[in-house]
Order: structure tokens, then sequence, then C-alpha cells
């Protein structure tokens, strides 16, 4: 049984394990870091040759999340390090071609901004940009996948979503209304309650076919901007999404409460994501509408309970815990060499550890 701050000490030490074994300089330049692709990392992986843009964007939002578990400038410090990095990193300028990276991006430096007080205003103006730019008629709207390509998904309008709500401008907030509302409509199964992937438009606008693929972290951020646009007005219509998609993980894309796995590369952050969402809507849920307690507790017992199986299949190696990108089962090594395995794991014990600070039940059922 969980003890008191047991889960906030797992998650320091998750932590401190990517601290030690991926945070580089980038190339040589001093005050900046950027998470290495895999450990240990081959020669190209220090010069980080493979920039995995949206990886960056998720190892600041556990760096974050590091920060308002225990502030001190050790943390803050890295912080601002890793958020210069990516700005050296990316070399001419703030965004890419991909709306779903610029999002990424946008939602951890919102964060911290608001919460760690290291602010890039220019960048925030530069992605808020980008991402009302993104949006088109084709389909019926939404925000392209990338610039210049005919696919529409849930990776780039759900977190794009939840960054135009934060604006919490009024226009910024209508589009985000718009964003989840045309996901509801065109992307979300009615038989299971759960979001597909996305579509793929003619030149015309119509739609030529959908990829019906299901991926947890397309269902993380339908919670969270559901969750986030229920606290600026239409609280019933908004909870209600979230509690339905909430409803349908637990049903379909977890084994015993615990969030399935969808393997390394890319995949290794999904459950992650899902579970920052879930805690978010956990505590958020209850705060607006107590007589969804069910609700909010279903998704307290999916973080809980992912992070109990994701610490107890931990393996040891250098400095620290390696997770593995199937919380079900022991990890090994090889499974573990990706940071974003590592990131997803990591997530995954600060979602849990928010949920204890707050008060709420973390011990495993």
């Amino acid at each position: 049984m969980a003890t008191s701050k047991l889960l906030a000490a797992r998650a320091g030490v998750a932590e401190r394990a990517v601290y030690s074994r991926h945070l580089r300089r980038v190339w040589g330049v001093p005050g900046t870091l950027l998470g290495a692709r895999v450990w240990p990392p081959l020669f190209r992986d220090r010069l980080h040759a493979s920039f995995n843009y949206w990886w960056q964007a998720h190892l600041l939002d556990c760096m974050v999340d590091g920060y308002l578990r225990s502030p001190n400038e050790r943390r803050r410090t890295a912080i601002t390090k890793v958020v210069r990095g990516i700005r050296v990193r990316n070399v001419l300028g703030w965004t890419n071609d991909f709306y779903d990276d610029v999002a990424w991006l946008g939602l951890a430096l919102q964060r911290a901004q608001h919460d760690v007080g290291v602010t890039k205003p220019e960048a925030l103006r530069a992605i808020a940009e980008q991402l009302r730019d993104g949006w088109t008629d084709h389909a019926g709207g939404g925000i392209w996948w990338k610039r210049d390509d005919d696919f529409k998904n849930v990776p780039a309008n759900g977190p794009a979503a939840i960054f135009l709500a934060r604006q919490n401008e009024r226009t910024d907030l209508a589009r985000a209304r718009s964003t989840v509302d045309w996901v509801e409509e065109h992307l979300v199964d009615e038989s299971s309650g759960l979001a597909w992937d996305g579509l793929h438009v003619h030149p015309n606008g119509e739609i030529r076919e959908y990829e019906k693929n299901i991926y947890t972290y397309c269902q993380g951020v339908l919670i969270g901007a559901c969750v986030e646009l229920a606290k600026h007005g239409q609280k019933d219509k908004w909870l209600d999404r979230a509690a339905r998609t909430i409803t349908a993980v637990h049903d379909d894309l977890a084994t015993d409460g615990v969030l399935k796995g969808q393997g390394g590369g890319d995949g290794g952050l999904f459950a992650g994501i899902l579970t920052r969402y879930l805690a978010q809507a956990a505590l958020t849920i209850t705060e607006l509408d107590p007589g969804r307690a069910v609700t909010a507790d279903l998704a307290r017992e999916l973080v809980i309970q992912s992070a109990e199986a994701a610490w107890a299949n931990r393996t040891m190696a250098v400095s620290g815990p390696l997770f593995g990108p199937e919380w079900t089962v022991p990890a090994t090594e090889a499974e573990g060499r990706d940071l974003s395995v590592q990131l997803g794991g990591w997530m995954c014990l600060e979602a849990a550890a928010l949920l204890e600070r707050n008060g709420l039940d973390v011990a495993p059922a």
C-alpha cells in the first residue's frame, strides 16, 4: 500500500534516472540541454542528430511536473536549459511543419511560463499563430497534422485545442470548442466511444478515408481538451464527453486497470500522455461537479493502477529504474532504451504523485 509521499519519491527516482542517462548539451553549447534519443547513447545520439522534437516537448513537460512536485533552483535551471536547447537544435525558430509537434511544445512552454516562471513569449506567439492558421474547412474543419498534407488527426487537434483553451482568449476559446466539436463529429467511434486516429481529405475538401487505429494518447488529449473546456462554460456537455471517453478507456484500453502499452519509439509516450490527462480529469471533475465522483474515481484508479504496475515491473540499470513500454510485464534494457519509453513511465509516476499531493486515495486496488 502506498504511504505518504511514496509516489512522489518514486517520481523523483524516475526523474533522476532520465536526467542522468539522457540529458546532454546541444553541440557543446553552454546553457543548453536536450534528451538523447536512446540510452546508452550512440555517437549520433550524443550529437542529437535525431531531434525528436515532440519527445523533447514531453521531456520539458515532465521536468515541469518535477518542479511542481519539489520546486528548487536546480530544476528551474535545467528547465531553462532544455528550453534553450530546443531552440538551438531547431535552428530556424520555435516551430516546424508538424502541427502536433508544435502544439505539444506550446503546452509545455505554457506550463513552464505559468508554473516555473520560464517565459518565452515569442515562442508562444509563434506557436499560437501557427495553430490558428492550421484550421481549414476541409472535411468540415479541424487542424492539419502537417503543412501541405492531406491528413487531419486527433494527435494534432487534441493538444491544439488544449493549448488554445489555455490561452483563455475569446477567439482562441471559440476555436478550441470548434476543434473538439469537429473531433467529436468526425473521429469518435459511436459504438466504443473511443477516438480514431484521423482522416485523409481530397483536395476538394471531401473526406477520402479514415484511419481507424485506436491510440491511447488520442483518448488522453480528447479527455484533456474536454476537461479544459469545461472550465469555461457548457460544463455538462464537455464533462459528458470526458466521462464517456474515460469509461471507454477503462473498458477497452486497460488490463485490470493498467493502461496498455503501444511499443517503443513514438508509442512509448502514448500511455504516459493518457495518464497525465486522466490525473487532471480526476482532480478537475471532482472540483467542477462533485456529482460525477464515479467518473473522477475511475480516472484516478487508472492512473494509480498503471503507476503501480510500471513501478513493480521496472528493471534496474545504471543510475536507476528502467521502465518498459508495457507496464504489465517486466521491463528489459533492450525495450527501455528509448527516451520516449522512459518519459512515459516518468509521466505516469508524476501523474500518480499529483493525485497523492492533492489528497486523493492513492492506495492500489
